[in-house]
């Protein structure tokens, strides 16, 4: 049993989750993920890891209540316990080398995200942050990605904060001042990572995304998670969950995540039910 030591609600959907799991949090590196399960008999969910303490011993992760599985974690409270914390999984981010970077992150993207740019930073890179959300309520972690960067773009599709527009927008403009950037990291929704890859394998700069497939045990056993990376079929798993943009079949990602949609839907209508409405998450 993993014990909750900190929960926070974010937006209107997006709660941030700090667990006590020690063995995880010692061995963490940037790019890794979790898998979790609320309750003995509770579904296997990925997870991704938003920040960490060894010396406390601590794993925080941040996620939407947007399906079953996640509205169920959600009403999870400081205190209480999680069946089980495995991890970390997944290959971490390869950053080495890495001296100019530009890190994007999509909503809950912006999570992920976080702990390459610390690293980054903190390995003496400079790092731009650019940040996409659809309006100024559902923005997040506003502090903590201004205090990993040297320079952070909040973007707004309303412009109802920062800067008007998306994020492959304020990429651009960058690219044409001239920043030099060697390396864009870009983790968010599958139509965002793909509109950034197009526009960097444009201006020839390395890129690297974080997928988030299906994935039921994220140990390379179900097969649930391959995605087609360089006409080679991969596990997101243990092979990524960091891929190069440019190699990365997105179409193909596109429709496997869309698979079931229906009975995703189905299940989120049946909790709502069970807990008195989607309005008291």
């Amino acid at each position: 049993m993993f014990k909750i030591t900190e929960k926070k609600q974010l937006n209107s959907t997006t709660f941030s989750m700090t667990v006590y799991a020690p063995l995880t949090a010692q061995n963490i590196l940037p790019g890794q993920f979790v898998m979790v399960m609320c309750d003995e008999d509770s579904e296997r969910i990925p997870l991704t890891i938003s920040s960490f303490d060894k010396e406390k011993g601590e794993v925080t992760v941040v996620f939407q209540a947007v399906g079953a599985s996640t509205l169920k974690l959600s009403k999870k409270n400081e205190g209480d316990y999680l069946a089980h914390f495995a991890g970390p999984l997944g290959t971490p981010t390869h950053l080495d080398g890495i001296k100019n970077a530009c890190v994007i992150g999509g909503g809950v993207g912006c999570a992920i995200a976080l702990p390459e740019a610390k690293w980054l930073k903190e390995h003496g890179a400079n790092v731009d942050i650019i940040a996409g959300f659809r309006n100024k309520e559902l923005i997040i972690l506003k502090d903590d990605m201004e205090s990993c960067s040297h320079n952070c773009t909040i973007c707004t599709d309303d412009g109802s904060f920062g800067k008007k527009g998306f994020v492959t927008d304020a990429l651009k403009e960058n690219i044409l001042k001239g920043t030099g950037y060697d390396c864009v990291i870009a983790i968010g929704p599958i139509p965002m990572m793909k509109a950034v890859s197009r526009l960097t394998k444009e201006y020839g700069i390395k890129t690297i995304v974080s997928l988030n497939p299906i994935m039921i045990d994220g140990t390379g056993m179900c097969g649930g998670c391959r995605v087609t990376v360089g006409g080679q079929v991969k596990f997101a798993c243990v092979d990524g969950p960091d891929f190069d943009a440019h190699q990365v079949d997105f179409d193909e990602l596109t429709i496997r995540n869309r698979m079931y949609h229906n009975q995703e839907k189905h299940d989120m209508e049946h909790m709502c039910r069970l807990f008195g409405g989607a309005e008291n998450v």
